[in-house]
Formats: C-alpha cells, sequence, structure tokens
C-alpha cells in the first residue's frame, strides 16, 4: 500500500529577506542588504529542527519569518496550513494563537509578576478556560511547584527559563520556537533544560524549530539546517555543527 502523504506544518519557498542598507552609507555602498535568499524549507508534524551557522548569518530572522513575527520580502510562507504572505500582523497573530510558543534567551518573563502569573497571564489573553489551573500543572511539570509564588528577580537563570518552558507549554502548542533557549545559561544549567526541553517536546507530541549555537542541541534533534551568508544548506549526520561566537540581540 501507499505510505500516507503527510503535510509539512512549515513550508519556506524561495523566501528572501531584504531590508534598506545602513544609514549614512556613502553613495558606492549598497541601497540594501540581503539577509536571506531564497530559503526553501519543509518541517513535518513532530520533528525537531535545529538552524545553525555564524552569528549574523540569518537565523533569528528566519525563525522570525517562519512564526510570522515578520514578514518576507519575497518568496511564500504557510504555518500550520495558512499563508502568512498575504495577512497583517493581526492575521499572522491570529494564525499562532493556540498553535504556537516560543522560548528566548532572554527568557522574557513580566518582572511584578509570579511564576503562576506570568505563566497564566497569556492563557487569560487568549481566552482560555481554567488558565490558572493550566499555568500551576506547567510549572509542577517543569519542577517548580514551589516556586509559584516568586517573581523572576527571586529565580535563579534556570529557574526563570523553566517558567519560560512552562508558559510555552501551558498551552499546548502544535509548533515551538526556540532562540538559543540555553544561551544565558551556564553549562550544567543549560544541559538540564535541554533534557525538559525535548521530555517535554515528546511528552506533547509538538514540532520544535530551533536556533542555537550549542552543539549538543542541535546533534539531538531530528535535522539540522546551516545557514551561511543568507543561503541555507541540510547538514548531514557527518556534518560538523559549528561553534561560534554569542548571537547578537535580533
Amino acid at each position: 500500500m501507499p505510505s500516507e502523504v503527510v503535510n509539512p506544518v512549515i513550508r519556506a519557498e524561495r523566501v528572501s529577506k531584504v531590508v534598506a542598507g545602513p544609514v549614512g552609507a556613502t553613495d558606492d555602498s549598497p541601497k540594501t542588504l540581503t539577509i536571506l535568499h531564497e530559503v526553501d524549507l519543509e518541517i513535518a508534524p513532530g520533528e525537531a529542527v535545529a538552524i545553525v551557522g555564524p552569528s549574523g548569518a540569518g537565523k533569528s530572522t528566519l525563525l522570525a519569518l517562519l512564526a510570522g513575527l515578520d514578514r518576507a520580502s519575497t518568496g511564500r510562507i504557510t504555518l500550520a496550513g495558512f499563508d502568512l504572505d498575504d495577512r497583517d500582523e493581526d492575521g499572522r497573530a491570529a494564525v499562532r494563537a493556540g498553535r504556537v510558543g516560543f522560548v528566548f534567551q532572554s527568557f522574557q518573563l513580566i518582572d511584578g509578576l509570579t511564576a503562576l502569573e506570568n505563566v497564566a497571564l497569556p492563557l487569560e489573553l487568549n481566552g482560555i478556560a481554567a488558565a490558572e489551573d493550566r499555568a500551576r500543572n506547567a510549572l509542577t511539570e517543569v519542577g517548580l511547584a514551589q516556586r509559584l509564588s516568586h517573581q523572576p528577580r527571586q529565580l535563579s537563570g534556570g529557574e526563570q527559563q523553566r517558567v519560560a518552558l512552562a508558559r510555552a507549554f501551558a498551552g499546548t502548542p502544535d509548533i515551538l520556537f526556540a532562540d538559543e533557549p540555553t544561551g544565558s545559561l551556564d553549562t550544567a544549567t543549560g544541559d538540564q533544560v535541554i533534557d525538559l526541553l525535548f521530555e517535554l517536546r515528546d511528552r506533547h507530541a509538538t514540532t520544535l524549530v530551533l536556533v542555537t549555537h550549542d552543539p549538543a542541541l542541535a546533534r539531538r534533534c531530528d535535522r539540522r539546517y546551516e545557514i551561511r551568508g543568507g543561503r541555507i544548506r541540510t547538514l548531514g549526520a557527518s556534518d560538523g555543527t559549528p561553534t561560534t561566537d554569542a548571537e547578537p540581540a535580533a
């Protein structure tokens, strides 16, 4: 019998991102800067995919485009079966709602809110019932049942990233985008967060797309892509994962 055809949950077709050149450039300087050039990419449901490459190569830019946080200059992107290119910012946000979660290097927690409130707030904004109960369960799942009332400044870096993971998975997203999720952590703490990230990914059958400079994290993914000079290539099992300096702020 023929094998079942699985439609990609994320598809990029000849996607390019071009921005204006630097302010104050001379007449001889290029008027535009190409960050990504005709990127083609398909990610199947449930896959874990790593995007690696040197600083400034366009990794975080590609992640933002795939997630609908930014718009491509040319090309086509579909996310969870929805075409992002003909949607405005509100339309792209509507596609992400209830389908997409995020984890960032800088945690992105709200000072002044407790761990429980940080996880519950996005659920409440999305109109999800029993938001506080779901937030409490998510924090328990990441080992922070005793830290519900702690604010970010009262938590270690590893604990803050666990809160961020709980927030991301509390909404049971189909897709999780992670940008340098261990970049602000020491090696031992980063390893613990990696283990937890993949445990949650497996438990929830979530598609995972991450940008990383961490070779150990990249090797745990099903597939790896490298971006250099705005172009993308697939890394095979024999390809080394580049190790390079820290990623500049996107």
